[in-house]
């Protein structure tokens, strides 16, 4: 009787862990970042249409979201439009061309940047197909392709409590219960 409930408990749990991630969206990471910090993203976007491939992305930045650099892309081309010049340009749209990324997988770009104040950033990309097909995923967050977001806060911690400390007090919480379920279930049984 032990065993089924386990087996329960931790397909439950595992359903509530990778819920969030199952959602097939282009998406930019991290979600909740920090004002006026150099930090690294990575933008997702899904392959999702059968019997074709990504081939290219576009990404188009919002104001005040500033790219310093990117982390190389094997198999893609970059190329990168900006205003300004010098130490003063600032990187408007950047395309990546040249990939292969089948259904069912993500390609994937991560560069370093910072968000200039906090507020939510809105990210218009661009996806090529190998048949010619575009999908912009630039819809509000109820779309069917909406475009990624992030939340950027001034400072963490503070006041109140973060969404991180709340996030790892929860993963601790499952964690000792399914630490405390397993020592259970092992019942009187020795360990020799």
């Amino acid at each position: 009787m032990r065993k089924p409930f386990f087996t329960t408990l931790v397909a439950g749990l595992a359903a509530l862990v990778f819920a969030a991630t199952a959602s097939a969206h282009a998406r930019m990471s991290p979600s909740v970042s920090l004002a006026n910090e150099l930090q690294l993203y990575s933008l997702a976007i899904p392959t999702e249409k059968a019997n074709a491939y990504t081939t290219k992305i576009v990404l188009t930045l919002p104001k005040g979201f500033s790219i310093d650099s990117f982390v190389p892309n094997p198999g893609w081309t970059r190329d990168e439009q900006s205003t300004g010049s010098g130490d003063n340009a600032v990187i408007t749209q950047v395309t990546w061309t040249g990939g292969h990324v089948p259904t069912e997988e993500d390609s994937l770009f991560q560069f370093l940047a910072q968000p200039a104040k906090a507020g939510t950033y809105t990210f218009q990309v661009q996806q090529t197909y190998s048949d010619g097909s575009i999908v912009d995923w630039s819809g509000p967050e109820s779309a069917a392709a909406p475009a990624p977001t992030i939340k950027v806060v001034s400072s963490v911690g503070g006041g109140g409590t973060s969404t991180l400390t709340i996030v790892a007090l929860v993963l601790g919480a499952v964690a000792l219960l399914i630490g405390g379920i397993a020592l259970f279930s092992r019942g009187g049984r020795s360990l020799t």
